[in-house]
């Protein structure tokens, strides 16, 4: 019998996605023989060139500060005065889709992740995309030449199409598909036993 799929949601530049990957890492491992786990990109923001405006630039300095009292999660506020910040989150998830072919998605979300902020670079920028591609192993040529593809391009819309049609509040989310419906699971910030704990009751719910 196939195991159920559980679809994790999120964006690469997504800060609260950040703050719960160590959570969600244990999840994981807690969950490999129970489930297969999916990942998807739900596209926050589209390309875009033009700087950050600065009421946003001020919203998202005061997220990081509220996610790192209430996780512990570390963040390198150079960024804001190191680079020209850009609301523009589409090239990141179209990298983590062309990592997805080489089972290296999980591996760019966090190359991703780490620029973004711990070292204060800008994952809006294609040229420090390109730069991480490289840095885990994927042809730098090649993923300079598809970043901006229309093919890329059309998997992204297809992938955002699917997400925006589940039972979702936002990035991360998760959501268990069992016997053909699609269940919303709580996310727990800090703990991964709430998630683990309503995944278990609605698959043996289920079967």
């Amino acid at each position: 019998m196939p195991k159920p799929i559980l679809y994790y949601i999120y964006d690469p530049m997504c800060s609260w996605c950040w703050g719960y990957r160590p959570t969600w890492l244990l999840l994981q491992k807690k969950l490999e023989s129970v489930v297969q786990v999916n990942t998807m990109v739900g596209g926050l923001a589209e390309d875009s060139n033009v700087p950050m405006p600065e009421k946003t630039q001020h919203f998202l300095q005061q997220t990081w500060h509220k996610i790192s009292e209430e996780l512990g999660t570390q963040f390198n506020f150079d960024f804001w005065s190191k680079c020209q910040p850009k609301r523009s989150t589409y090239p990141s998830c179209r990298a983590a889709i062309f990592a997805r072919q080489y089972q290296k998605e999980q591996a760019m979300c966090l190359a991703i992740q780490e620029a973004y902020y711990l070292h204060a670079q800008n994952p809006s920028e294609v040229g420090t995309l390109i730069k991480l591609a490289t840095s885990i192993g994927l042809d730098g040529d090649l993923f300079a030449q598809q970043i901006n593809s229309d093919k890329l391009k059309q998997q992204l819309v297809n992938e955002i199409a699917k997400v925006r049609a589940m039972p979702i509040q936002g990035f991360p989310s998760l959501v268990l598909a069992v016997d053909g419906e699609l269940i919303p699971i709580r996310l727990d910030y800090k703990n991964w036993q709430t998630s683990y704990d309503m995944i278990l009751t609605m698959i043996h719910h289920k079967s």
